[in-house]
């Protein structure tokens, strides 16, 4: 049965709530129109009712590492992990996504392309996978161990053909320290100018956008100076601490570069104290980050929603709506933090023409609450059901 109905009370588009009840219609894989009021079906099309329910868009998670498996220091132990046990991990991760109701994510590192190879065999079923490969990243700089570590100019250049002809869909660039990899300055940048220019310069012309981890304030103004299209983390950190100026804030607006703060962690998970106290080391607390994220949404900076999911025990996979809980909490407005995970991501993720927004034409990944989420953000920790190109997620 291809043919599928949903009628609920409301719907979040992808940009603005539509109340009064909403029946959206379902035919191989596609949305095939969305009426609202008391529209009736086609005869013969089964209709799921769901009287106080909301339908969105499938969440879009834009900063995945599907390759972790949200252990202790996932990241690092991936340089010891059998290549053999991977493609299982990946999956894993991707159905953890999906019943939260993320129908694509963004891969930002994985080890020396596992993601990529995985992605070829074309596994049904699971979310859409956007993917950048290892990192690239200095010798003995943050994440060396995916496999991504580059000298020189040269060097960079190389890696980002290597990436390209691997099948990549962006290139990930580790521009400062990050406090999980031990001996990197998170206040710091890991590259020079030109370097940086040289992978920025090599991906456009492969026609790879270029997204850059950052969390040193020096780090973020070389990523303005040399124009990348994404930057992650965001969290200005300098020797005194992490805070967002208003004067970089609204730079960054101004430029359109798509910023994804990271935010969100799982409540029910207690953050060691050597974790916590490693993050107070690079001026980061739960306070820094929501304030530089409130600051970055007052700018209007392009705010994209992802979670760094894998990480760690507090960021397992599946952790999107805690994301978009963190954001509402800054003080962004609910509509602005879905759109982040809906619209927003699947235009930064290349996909913006085919998923993000309930309409007619677009592939029907959908998510469906309990509630509405424009006005309690938590109803996204309530999914009555996820469809993935129109078939009902088990």
């Amino acid at each position: 049965m291809t043919k599928r109905a949903i009628r609920v009370a409301r719907m979040f588009d992808g940009e603005r709530l539509v109340d009064g009840g909403v029946l959206v219609l379902l035919d191989g894989g596609r949305i095939v129109d969305v009426q609202r009021g008391r529209a009736e079906a086609p005869e013969g099309w089964p209709v799921r009712e769901e009287p106080n329910g909301t339908v969105l868009p499938g969440l879009v998670d834009a900063h995945v590492h599907l390759c972790a498996d949200a252990g202790p220091d996932a990241l690092g132990r991936l340089a010891e992990r059998p290549e053999t046990d991977l493609d299982a991990v990946v999956e894993a991760s991707l159905r953890a996504h999906l019943a939260a109701g993320v129908t694509t994510v963004r891969d930002l590192g994985d080890r020396r392309g596992a993601v990529l190879r995985w992605r070829a065999r074309e596994v049904r079923d699971l979310p859409t996978v956007v993917a950048s490969g290892a990192p690239v990243t200095t010798v003995g700089g943050h994440c060396w161990s995916m496999g991504g570590e580059v000298s020189g100019v040269d060097g960079i250049r190389e890696a980002v053909r290597l990436k390209a002809a691997a099948g990549a869909d962006l290139v990930k660039v580790m521009a400062s320290g990050g406090v999980f990899t031990p001996g990197t300055d998170t206040t710091r940048p890991q590259f020079t100018d030109q370097e940086l220019t040289a992978a920025l310069t090599q991906s456009h012309d492969l026609g790879l956008p270029v997204t850059v981890h950052a969390h040193a304030l020096n780090a973020v103004e070389q990523a303005l100076r040399v124009g990348v299209d994404g930057i992650e983390h965001c969290t200005c950190v300098t020797a005194t601490g992490a805070h967002v100026p208003d004067e970089v804030a609204d730079r960054l607006a101004a430029s359109g570069v798509a910023v994804c703060a990271t935010l969100g962690t799982d409540p029910a998970v207690v953050t060691p104290p050597e974790v916590v106290a490693m993050a107070a080391r690079a001026g980061l607390s739960a306070a820094t980050l929501r304030d530089g994220a409130a600051t970055l949404h007052r700018a209007g900076v392009r705010l994209v929603a992802g979670s760094d999911a894998g990480l760690g025990p507090a960021k397992p996979h599946g952790i999107l709506p805690e994301t978009l809980v963190e954001y509402v909490a800054c003080g962004i407005p609910a509509t602005a933090a879905l759109a982040a995970a809906t619209s927003v991501g699947a235009e930064v993720c290349g996909l913006g023409r085919r998923k993000g927004r309930v309409r007619p034409g677009f592939e029907a990944d959908l998510l469906v609450v309990d509630g509405d989420p424009t006005s309690d953000i938590s109803a996204l920790r309530r999914p009555l059901a996820v469809y993935r190109a129109g078939n009902p997620v088990r």
